[in-house]
Formats: structure tokens, sequence, C-alpha cells
């Protein structure tokens, strides 16, 4: 899952996103409203936290122009402002959700985990984004951190293929520079976990282009 968290105070962005990132998150951090609409308009994210008061372009404003262009990211907004009119100003604007400053980490954790979608399947591979547990014909798979996302990523593309670029870019933060070799050997464990006890493989590899998941294709290698 991949976040990106707008937020100007940064001894507080970055203990935010150590504590996101330890839990397996990809996280990139924008420290002023322009700056985050502009990362929120040109990349893939799967949840948007949003301080309301940052300098220039203020949460609201920023919430409100994502949701004009047509995105609908879950957006979940950080505010100091505990008032009812304020809460319901930051969802009228667009908010899915709002978290009072000061939160214990652990409640935001958990408003993370609401923002995914319901249990993803397909054939007899399940993956609950909300548990982050896998299972493969009904036994539980161990994943680590990284392999974890690069199937979450390959499992929301279902029967497309992900290039290379466009995973590396969800499974490794924006300032990470990601060789093709370990983007290689972290699939290949991946797949020796999912498809090695499995009669038929669901990961495969689209020569020069990247990964699919699905049922074989003549396209695969």
């Amino acid at each position: 899952m991949r976040i990106l968290l707008i937020e100007d105070d940064q001894k507080a962005a970055r203990l935010l996103a150590k504590g996101l990132q330890e839990e397996g998150f990809v996280v990139d951090v924008a420290p002023t409203g322009e700056d985050g609409e502009e990362k929120a308009t040109v990349n893939e994210y799967d949840l948007i936290m949003l301080d309301w008061l940052l300098p220039g372009k203020d949460g609201l404003a920023v919430c409100r122009a994502l949701r004009a262009c047509g995105s609908s990211t879950a957006i979940l907004m950080l505010t100091a402002r505990d008032s009812v009119a304020d809460r319901v100003s930051g969802l009228s604007t667009g908010a899915d959700d709002y978290l009072t400053k000061p939160f214990a980490f652990a409640e935001l954790l958990a408003r993370s985990r609401v923002a995914q979608p319901a249990v993803l399947r397909v054939a007899d591979l399940t993956l609950d984004p909300a548990t982050r547990r896998v299972t493969r014909g009904g036994v539980p798979v161990t994943l680590t951190p990284r392999e974890y996302t690069i199937l979450e990523v390959l499992i929301r593309a279902t029967g497309a293929v992900v290039s290379r670029t466009r995973l590396a870019e969800r499974v490794w933060d924006e300032a990470s520079e990601v060789l093709d070799n370990l983007l290689d050997a972290h699939v290949s464990h991946l797949r020796k976990k999912i498809d090695r006890e499995a009669s038929v493989p669901l990961i495969h590899t689209v020569r020069g282009v990247g990964y699919r998941l699905g049922p074989p294709d003549p396209v695969d290698r």
C-alpha cells in the first residue's frame, strides 16, 4: 500500500513516515499543499494523509482540488481542529475520514487499514489488506513486507501486465534507485512462496515488459 503524507511539520512527518514504513507501507512525504497536490496527480496512491493547516494552500483546498479533478483516492484529514463544524467542513470537502491531533499511532494505523478494500481473490489465492494475511489453497503464506507489497500491486491489477517501472515505484519509495536484479530477486522469492506447491502458477513474467498475476497466458514466459 502506497501512502502520500502531506504534512509541513518535518519532525512529525519523519516520525509518521518511519512508523508507517516499519508497518510495510510505502510512504511519500510532501511538505506543502502545492507539492502534495502535484504528487497526488502524477502518482498512484492508496491513501492520502492530509494535514489541514498547511502553508500556502491548506488541506481543505487541496482536498477540494483533488476531488474536482476526479481523484477517488481515500483521504484521511489530520488536524488539531476538533469542533463538529470543522469535521463537517472536512468531510463535506471530500475527505473520507478525520483524525484529530494529537492521536495515537495505533489509531492512525487502524484508520489506514480501514481505507483498504475487502479481501482480494484470484483462483485459490487470497490477500486481506486489512490484516495483510495471504493464503494459497487455504494455507497461510508468510511474506516479507516487500513481497507482500509486490503481491498486492499485482493482485489489484489481476490479468493486466504491470511494468517493471510501475511495480518498482509502488513498492519502493520515490527516492529509491531500484536495480533490475533487486526487483527480480524479490519477485522470484515471492513466486516460490505462492506457486511452488500449486498445480497452476499465478505469477508470470512477460518478457521485456513486466509481470502479470492470473491464469497462464500464451504471452507469459
